[in-house]
Order: structure tokens, then C-alpha cells, then sequence
């Protein structure tokens, strides 16, 4: 998002075309959330990861080499294939590793390292690194080879006991067809589902025009992208405390209700909000980003059922559904900006409610690990 400004002047694309663009990453991890999390359960997060960032390094880069909208669209697409499968695995690779209470707070530690990256996004792309490299297209071929390194440590960096817990976990061609049906048959499950859609549609729909709301509003570029990488901060720095509460208290929608209620409040606010009062809603909205998807995503994994006999798979669900809010979001929001440029905020805002009425029928299972 920091470097919309930029790309959409060189590329001569508006407001809902960008809108379209970002929500590509969406569309593309609606086909393959679920086989994702398959691949992960077939042939181990170890192996899996590896490939994903090399080839999602590779996918990533080529968005540089964009001319207009058509290939941005197009390169954007490939990349989210690729990009929607690495925090299954990762998520997977967490419920492996760490059990019972130790849970919340490990996908919590996770959820902090993208909150990083996500921190680091704003505030150096556009203005640290595209005056230094000469553009946002050479921005993208770097964090393309950044993750193809990643890649590399994933592939190798495989100890005896990683490799007979990932061949200890891995589920047979004949399970898939019962693990597809249990998932079906999983109610609470789909709840959860429908609620980081609604979450995960806001989310990005906020974030990616955020930046380009408060440039509209007359404020100065290093500051609108100050104020992204504030709410991504925040989240960073509070994602494992958020986790470790949620661990300590026995009850993860507690912190999914706050988190919602924040969003309600604090993204239906800003259009009413001018200088400080902008950075205190944004803030007060980004303290629980990382947080609701470290909860949800272990209220997922101790739900009964197919959480714990086909993770990859669980995973794979529930990010199927957030990536159709991520898809659906950012144009419909952002188109809503040609009326007013608030409506966008209300419309999200309004999201963050069916988050609350989404879970309210949802029962919190037992503590339990995927090798309980």
C-alpha cells in the first residue's frame, strides 16, 4: 500500500483500479487456501515452505516488471497463489511444534514476525528504498530475492526430529476425502470461517487505502505512510502479550469481541477525525491486528473435530474464507470513496460487527494440541 501513490501515477491507474489490484491477492487464495493446507499435510511444512517463499520470491518480483493495469492485475494474481498458502503452513507448523497452553503464545510469536514485515513495509518502501533504489519496481525485485533466501533457510535447516514429526503428521491420498468430509460437517469451524472473512475484508481494505485517504485529505506522504506503519507497530508489539491473555483467561472470543468492538469504534471514527485524534484511532485499531489472527487462528486448531486430525486442511478452510473477504473488500470499499471519501471506513466498520454476530454461536473446545 505505501507504494500505491506511486505506482498508480506511473501506471495511470485510479482509485477503484487499485481497489482491484489489491484485492487480487484475495481472489487468488480463494482456489488455493484449502490446497495449501493439503499440500502441507501431504508433504510436510518443511519441504512446503521452502518452495513457497522461492517460487512466491520469484512471483513477487515479477510484479516489477508490470507496464499497466492488465499485467499488474495478472502478476499480482500469480503472486497471491503462491503468498496464500505460506501462513497455513506456518500456522500448521506452530500446532506441530507446540502444545496445549504453550499455544496461543507460539502463533502469537508467529503473528509478530508478519506484523514486522507488515511494520517494515511502510516505512521504508516508498520512502527509504524507492528514492534509493530508483523506483518501486526494483523495491519489489529486492523483497523477491529477500524471500527466496528465506526460502533457502526453510529448505535446509531440517534437523532429524523436524523431519520425523513432519513424516509422523503427514496425511495419506486415501484420508483426504475423509478429512474433506469432517470439514464439511464442521459447523464451528465455518463460523470461524465467516468471521475472519469479515475480519480479514476490513482489515485489508482499511490498510491498503488508509495511506491513500489521509495523502486525499491533504497529509504529507512520509506521515499518511508513518500512520501505517504505526498501526502495524502497535500490533507487533502487542500480539504476544494479547496472546498470552487470551492463554491465561481460558477464553479466546473474550479477545476476539474486544478486538471487534475496537474496529467498530475506531474505523467508523476516523472520517470524523482530524491530526492527533487520527493516529490515536488508528492505533487503537491496529493494537489488536496481529492478536485477532493469532486467537482465531488457535481457536481454530483446539476446536473438536478436524482441527486436530487434518490441520493443514482446518487451516486451509478458514483462510479460504478470509481470502473472499480480502478478494471482495478493497474494490467495493474503496469504490464507495467516489460518494465520500469516508464512506469506505463505515463500510468496514460495519464488517467488524458481523465479526461479533459471526461467532457468538461458537462454543471454545478444550485446550488441546494437533499431537494431543
Amino acid at each position: 500500500p505505501a507504494l500505491f501513490a506511486e505506482i498508480s501515477a506511473d501506471l495511470n491507474l485510479s482509485i477503484v483500479q487499485i481497489g482491484v489490484v489489491w484485492g487480487m491477492l484475495g481472489l487468488a487464495g480463494v482456489f488455493v487456501s484449502l490446497p495449501g493446507g493439503i499440500l502441507g499435510d501431504r508433504f510436510g511444512v518443511n519441504r512446503v515452505l521452502g518452495l513457497l517463499c522461492i517460487f512466491g520470491g520469484i512471483a513477487g518480483a515479477s510484479r516489477g516488471i508490470s507496464s499497466n493495469f492488465i499485467s499488474l492485475t495478472g502478476t499480482v494474481f500469480v503472486f497471491g497463489i503462491i503468498r496464500a498458502m505460506m501462513p497455513i503452513n506456518v500456522h500448521k507448523a506452530v500446532g506441530l511444534w507446540f502444545q496445549g497452553r504453550d499455544l496461543g503464545a507460539a502463533n502469537g510469536v508467529v503473528s509478530m514476525g508478519m506484523g514486522m514485515g507488515l511494520m517494515l513495509g511502510p516505512m521504508i518502501s516508498a520512502t527509504v528504498l524507492s528514492p534509493l533504489l530508483g523506483g518501486w519496481k526494483p523495491v519489489l525485485f529486492l523483497y523477491g530475492a529477500v524471500s527466496m533466501f528465506i526460502g533457502l533457510l526453510w529448505l535446509v535447516r531440517r534437523n532429524k526430529d523436524e523431519r520425523n514429526l513432519g513424516r509422523a503428521q503427514q496425511v495419506s491420498t486415501a484420508q483426504f476425502g475423509k478429512g474433506i468430509a469432517e470439514l464439511v460437517r464442521a459447523k464451528t469451524l465455518w463460523l470461524i470461517g465467516l468471521a475472519l472473512l469479515f475480519r480479514t475484508g476490513g482489515n485489508i481494505g482499511f490498510v491498503g487505502y488508509l495511506p491513500l485517504y489521509l495523502r486525499r485529505i491533504g497529509w504529507d506522504a512520509a506521515y499518511a505512510d508513518g500512520a501505517l506503519a504505526a498501526y502495524y507497530a502497535i500490533s507487533t508489539l502487542a500480539v504476544i502479550p494479547i496472546s498470552l491473555v487470551s492463554d491465561r483467561i481460558r477464553s479466546r472470543k473474550a479477545i476476539l469481541f474486544l478486538a471487534s468492538t475496537t474496529g467498530i469504534l475506531g474505523i467508523g471514527l476516523i472520517p470524523l477525525a482530524d491530526g492527533p485524534a487520527v493516529w490515536v484511532l488508528v492505533l487503537a485499531v491496529g493494537l489488536f491486528m496481529d492478536a485477532f489472527m493469532s486467537v482465531i487462528i488457535t481457536l481454530a486448531q483446539e476446536t473438536k473435530g478436524a482441527g486436530l486430525t487434518y490441520p493443514g486442511m482446518t487451516l486451509g478452510l478458514i483462510f479460504t474464507c478470509s481470502q473472499v473477504g480480502s478478494f471482495i473488500s478493497p474494490p467495493l470499499g474503496n469504490s464507495l470513496s467516489n460518494f465520500h471519501p469516508g464512506l469506505p471506513f463505515l463500510f468496514w466498520s460495519l464488517l467488524s460487527l458481523f465479526i461479533v454476530i459471526a461467532l457468538m454461536p461458537v462454543k471454545e473446545g478444550a485446550r488441546r494440541s494437533f499431537r494431543s
